[in-house]
């Protein structure tokens, strides 16, 4: 077998036409380049070229190697670079958006630690709940939270978490009205909603099973965020995004209830322009977000 380094002075020898420019362009003297194509050439049994004091030409079997030699070098060239890409510090300006709750609960505790990890980085963060487009706005990166499949809008998407929605109320809420332990109870609780026109919760049992249920209507906010507080303040039952209760949930001014059912599932997707995503500073900060979520669900 030859060893795969021959085939860079082969093909050097071939390209600069003559072993002394190789041995230039190589940073190698003529007599190695010269010594490492006999040796590849004997190792191919096969003459490569045909050299004399005057002339340095292919063979047949030569043209026919070179072309494969060639592409043989490129592709190692190709896989350095690679390397060499993802270990450049990246550096620059990454724009993100975001929607506030996803801010909140998805980037606040993370975006600091990128910004560790990464000094060289400049992060922009900017938070609106209206809809962003990406390539008309300048923006990298946006990190959206959705309870559908996102249309197919011709940027890149990478999904970085799926979380049911769960239901839970205050200790005090419970002591007075009693704990809900089924589905079906929960049309004599109050219920805190997400709009005028989400009265109704489908809830789906751990065995597949889905009750429809319609709790009695006692506050009302477009924003699950919103409806956390009036929750922990007793008012009513909620449901909410798994991540958005956990702190209170583990603090214990909120209770987890019907813990074998579920509302459905919030998914946050990254999503971000085909050609910014091959920029090594956005990458870095696709995966680091998408590692830091996932490193942080595997620990619930």
């Amino acid at each position: 077998m030859y060893n795969l380094n021959d085939l860079i002075f082969f093909v050097q020898a071939v390209e600069q036409g003559s072993f002394a420019a190789a041995g230039r362009r190589l940073g190698q003297p003529k007599s190695t380049v010269s010594k490492r194509v006999a040796e590849l050439e004997t190792a191919l049994g096969a003459r490569l070229i045909h050299r004399t004091s005057r002339s340095f030409a292919l063979t047949d079997a030569g043209r026919d190697f070179y072309d494969h030699a060639r592409a043989a070098v490129i592709e190692a060239e190709a896989a350095e670079t690679v390397i060499r890409t993802r270990l450049a510090e990246p550096s620059g300006k990454v724009r993100i958006t975001t929607s506030v709750p996803t801010a909140q609960f998805h980037l606040a505790d993370r975006l600091h630690a990128l910004a560790h990890t990464f000094p060289k980085l400049e992060i922009e963060l900017h938070v609106t709940d209206r809809f962003v487009d990406l390539l008309q706005e300048g923006f990298d990166i946006a990190v959206r939270s959705h309870f559908a499949p996102l249309p197919d809008s011709g940027l890149m998407q990478r999904r970085i978490s799926t979380e049911r929605i769960i239901l839970v109320a205050s200790p005090g809420y419970l002591e007075e009205r009693g704990t809900p332990t089924a589905p079906e109870t929960l049309k004599d609780h109050d219920g805190l909603l997400t709009g005028p026109s989400a009265r109704i919760w489908r809830l789906t049992g751990s065995d597949g099973r889905v009750v429809d249920v319609a709790p009695r209507p006692r506050f009302v906010a477009d924003e699950s965020l919103v409806l956390l507080k009036p929750a922990i303040t007793g008012l009513g039952i909620v449901c909410a995004p798994q991540s958005h209760a956990a702190q209170a949930i583990g603090e214990g001014s909120l209770v987890h209830l019907l813990p074998g059912w579920h509302a459905g599932a919030v998914t946050t997707t990254i999503l971000t322009p085909h050609r910014r995503g091959q920029l090594p500073s956005v990458r870095a900060v696709i995966d680091f977000l998408a590692d830091a979520r996932q490193a942080s669900d595997a620990s619930r």
